[in-house]
């Protein structure tokens, strides 16, 4: 039996979706932390079970007769280590064959501040025991295509990333890499996982622009200012730390990787800069 945790996200539903496509769904656990929120998930067939990070007790319920356990790591920024902690520990009680974690890309070398939970989630699973594998996934593609409405409302596509190089691939080719590595006969303890293709931000402008039909030019912000224009968008004070900090990371190269691993991994080459934003478009 293989458990996914936070599977009502929007990558953990993806992997369970992928999952479908090799493994029965009786055999697919669903963890998720409010199940009724969880229908969808249930009509696929896959059991759907209870599991709060900061509840160890349903962690163990959630956990019975599983092989393998994916961590999905936690949204709540500040308290990823004690509530990761508790799912390693409900792993270890469970005797898992093999434990699954999504980090982020050179997690113990990047700038980026994020990485800091992620690093020490890594520590704490190399000690537990445990067969585990870590999936090191760059940026998805979607943190910027998500944005690229307001790009063309406003008439410019604003960051703090300058000339900075970013190796994104989408949630379904990192789901695709999560799968692949849950089935593999011997895993690798790590796996730095980034798109073919690296792009800036710049050459993100411009293939929207072609795209759409319209100049969209790139307009660089001091890290401030461009926190200051999330804020004003309408985003939280949290996820505009979290996207200006990332942008003025990315201008010291911590979100580009030209190595190939994710696309080794899933068997086929990683989503194109030009596809992200004909899907974001279409929507």
């Amino acid at each position: 039996m293989i458990v996914i945790t936070g599977a009502n996200g929007q990558l953990g539903q993806l992997i369970v979706t992928e999952l479908l496509k090799s493994t029965p769904p009786s055999s697919i656990v669903a963890a998720v932390r409010d199940p009724a929120k969880a229908a969808n998930l249930a009509a696929l067939g896959v059991q759907v079970r209870k599991a709060d990070y900061s509840d160890p007790a349903t962690l163990d319920a959630a956990f019975d007769g599983a092989r393998k356990v994916l961590l999905i790591s936690s949204s709540e920024i500040g308290q990823r280590v004690a509530q990761h902690r508790n799912v390693i520990d409900a792993a270890k009680r469970a005797k898992v064959d093999l434990l699954g974690y999504t980090s982020v890309l050179h997690a113990d070398s990047t700038p980026l501040a994020l990485a800091a939970e992620h690093e020490a989630t890594e520590e704490l699973l190399r000690a537990s025991g445990l067969a585990c594998t870590i999936l090191r996934n760059g940026w998805y593609f979607e943190n910027y295509t998500a944005g690229l409405g307001g790009a063309l409302a406003h008439g410019a596509l604003l960051g703090s990333a300058q000339d900075g190089r970013i190796s994104a691939a989408t949630r379904g080719d990192y789901a695709a890499a999560a799968v692949a590595a849950l089935g593999a006969t011997s895993p690798e303890p790590v796996y730095e996982l980034a798109g073919d293709r690296s792009f800036s931000l710049s050459e993100l402008a411009a293939e929207l622009s072609r795209q759409a039909g319209k100049e969209v030019p790139y307009k660089d912000l001091p890290e401030a200012d461009y926190k200051a224009a999330l804020l004003g968008a309408g985003l939280p004070e949290w996820l505009a730390s979290l996207l200006s900090e990332s942008d003025a990371a990315v201008a010291k190269g911590a979100l580009e990787d030209n190595g190939g691993t994710l696309s080794r991994l899933i068997g086929r080459p990683t989503t194109p800069l030009s596809a992200a934003v004909a899907l974001a478009l279409a929507k």
